[in-house]
């Protein structure tokens, strides 16, 4: 489900407020989207980036973030 309005997130060791994921990501946050019934989101959408959620599991669940950038300067 995508939403265009932050919806706060969880994993085992951090919660994710927007200016958290704004100052980790460096760009403003636009939309998100969650698959099925997960509780972290899949995608978020920022000004500047597209970024994939990553999710790790070893002891505890983890995430971390591929920016990809929207809008490449081709010369």
């Amino acid at each position: 489900m995508m939403y265009c309005e932050f919806k706060p997130f969880s994993t085992d060791t951090e919660t994710y407020t927007q200016e958290m994921l704004e100052e980790q990501i460096g760009d403003e946050f636009e939309a998100m989207m969650f698959k099925d019934d997960e509780n972290i989101p899949a995608y978020i959408w920022t000004v500047n980036f597209v970024v994939i959620v990553k999710r790790s599991t070893k002891f505890l669940t983890d995430i971390s973030f591929e920016k990809i950038p929207r809008n490449p300067v081709c010369e």
